[in-house]
């Protein structure tokens, strides 16, 4: 009896002091998530670039080959994954061809002149626009081209006609770019220029022709971004 009577205090006891121990064990949460970082393209930039002929037939007649370099200048927005912007360049270039070959092989019929392009100088002005995930970016160009085109016709008969043409057309291309680091940024470009087309007869007495020049031309860039910085994406 007495025993029972023992057993029956203790487990009175501890049924007092059970939520004693319960309010003194610590209370567990789910941790915050932690923030990612994620790079941000919204920024001017200026750049250098270089590169040369991706392939021929850059004129209507012959192929052209040849390098350009040069710098750019250009503002990025960014909303979510998508980028836009604009961005203007200027390229020195050293592209030249001719159509010697063609004209000895007899493909134009009684012409003898060779003539020859180069050239000497492009700048573009272009709207962007790109996909973003993270420091990388798929993107999209297009715009308005301008540039000197020296051409030199030479007929073995009627001498020698050399003329600038003052070229303006269209130019679209799209490449890759990553972000070395918040500043930097590197970049691989196609672009295709499409020139408005001259015609020429000549002073000399030689026969007239037309020409329509376009251009196809990969770059490597390398771009620093003012103010580059990322952004918390949870």
């Amino acid at each position: 009896m007495k025993r029972i009577l023992l057993s029956t205090i203790a487990l009175g006891v501890l049924g007092f002091m059970r939520p004693g121990f319960a309010a003194d064990l610590p209370i567990y949460r789910k941790a915050p998530a932690v923030a990612a970082a994620e790079y941000d393209w919204s920024g001017f930039y200026v750049g250098a670039a270089g590169g040369a002929t991706a392939f021929g037939n850059a004129t209507a007649n012959y192929s052209s080959q040849g390098g350009l370099g040069g710098g750019e200048i250009g503002y990025n927005w960014q909303s979510g994954h998508i980028v836009l912007g604009v961005e203007t360049d200027f390229f020195g270039a050293a592209i030249n061809g001719n159509d010697s070959a063609a004209v000895a092989a007899g493909t134009f019929p009684g012409v003898t002149a060779v003539d020859q392009d180069s050239l000497r100088w492009t700048g573009t002005l272009r709207a962007r626009g790109g996909i973003a995930v993270d420091r990388l970016m798929l993107f999209f160009t297009g715009g308005w081209a301008y540039g000197d085109i020296d051409h030199t016709s030479t007929d073995p008969v009627f001498g020698i006609d050399k003329f600038t043409v003052h070229a303006n057309g269209l130019t679209a291309g799209g490449g890759l770019a990553y972000a070395l680091t918040d500043s930097l940024i590197g970049k691989v470009e196609y672009r295709y220029y499409n020139f408005d087309s001259y015609s020429r007869t000549p002073p000399t007495g030689a026969l007239p022709y037309k020409v329509d020049s376009t251009y196809s031309v990969v770059t490597v860039g390398l771009d620093y971004k003012f103010g580059g910085q990322v952004v918390a994406k949870y």
